[in-house]
């Protein structure tokens, strides 16, 4: 069995001045929670990139005011990918989720 981080790390990105405040909503409804501890079980905890433990299920396509009541990209399997917080920063080219932040080799928060 594979288990879904827990939520002190899952709360480095999602501090409140971190997420965005129009994607607060659906990062804490049920339906995400549960479409993304299944993906995550789904690939085994693995990060798809490199194949080290998984952190992240990462929106391949960007989520933005405008689709993110969309449960064709917010939703959808085939739009998400289990990433490592490596291979999560370079798909931000190495920036967190919030502009101007990225996380350093510790993990930690810092500004860029």
């Amino acid at each position: 069995m594979f288990l879904v981080p827990d939520k002190s790390l899952r709360a480095l990105f999602f501090l409140g001045e971190i997420m965005k405040p129009w994607a607060e909503q659906f990062y804490k409804s049920k339906a995400w929670r549960d479409c993304r501890d299944a993906y995550f079980v789904s690939k085994f905890g693995l990060c798809e990139k490199c194949g080290r433990p998984g952190l992240i299920v990462h929106h391949k396509i960007k989520l933005n005011p405008q689709n993110i009541n969309n449960p064709d990209i917010t939703l959808n399997w085939d739009n998400l990918e289990l990433l490592c917080l490596d291979c999560h920063n370079r798909e931000h080219g190495g920036a967190s989720t919030a502009e101007g932040l990225e996380f350093d080799e510790n993990g930690d928060l810092r500004q860029v």
